[in-house]
């Protein structure tokens, strides 16, 4: 029976032709490849942080989502995979990556595999996807692959930027083409902490499902 998979791509790069935009395109085709190599059929969804600047801003500062960031981490709730890429400024990931992120609940991409990717214009900032991208992934428990991604300007030519893309394409591979991941949410997700009516779909609560009954609730509702 072939198999399904849904990678949802998180691009942080400002422009249409970036070379963030490049490295996550050249990562997601050989997801695919290495996908369908082990018989996974899968398509590609690509969330371009650009064009969400401003909502992704004032949700920031309101505290709730606007629609179109709704809607963006809707999609990646979706998503079996993820490939987060962000351009490096000031030696660190963007600022616009990293406020989109401090968007996404906290239990959204429990144990959904993560390859790690940036770019810079020299190769002094080749451990930001280790140092920064990793932890944060750590933090959203998310599982990232072993092998992180940094292209700098004299990488694009070079073959061993595609061996690397290869190898974390291979690495992501290995872990869709089991029931592990889903297993590992599964095992602990009623341990995990939950955001109330949060987006992570096994997460999903509203005012249906509290117990207006526990002393607690009859207490903040006046009652004795």
């Amino acid at each position: 029976m072939t198999q399904e998979r849904t990678l949802v791509v998180v691009n942080a790069g400002v422009s249409e032709e970036s070379s963030t935009r490049r490295l996550a395109e050249r990562i997601a085709q050989q997801g695919l490849n290495a996908l369908r190599a082990n018989g996974i059929t899968a398509t590609v969804s690509v969330i371009d942080l650009a064009p969400l600047a401003v909502d992704i801003a004032r949700s920031l500062v309101s505290g709730f989502p606007a629609e179109p960031v709704r809607d963006a981490i809707s999609r990646l709730a979706a998503a079996d995979a993820v490939i987060a890429a962000t351009p490096v400024y000031k030696a660190g990931i963007s600022g616009l990556f990293k406020s989109f992120a401090d968007l996404v609940d906290n239990d959204l991409l429990i144990a959904v595999p993560v390859v790690l990717a940036a770019t810079g214009g020299t190769a002094r900032h080749a451990m930001v996807a280790d140092d920064q991208l990793r932890p944060l992934f750590a933090f959203l428990r998310a599982l990232p692959v072993p092998t992180s991604l940094y292209a700098a300007p004299e990488d694009w030519g070079s073959p061993e930027l595609g061996a690397r893309i290869a190898r974390a394409a291979g690495e992501l591979a290995a872990l869709l083409r089991t029931d592990a991941p889903k297993h590992i949410a599964d095992s602990g997700w009623n341990g995990y902490q939950h955001t109330f009516g949060g987006q992570a779909v096994r997460a999903e609560k509203s005012a249906a499902d509290l117990d207006f009954d526990t002393d607690l609730m009859r207490l903040a509702a006046g009652g004795q």
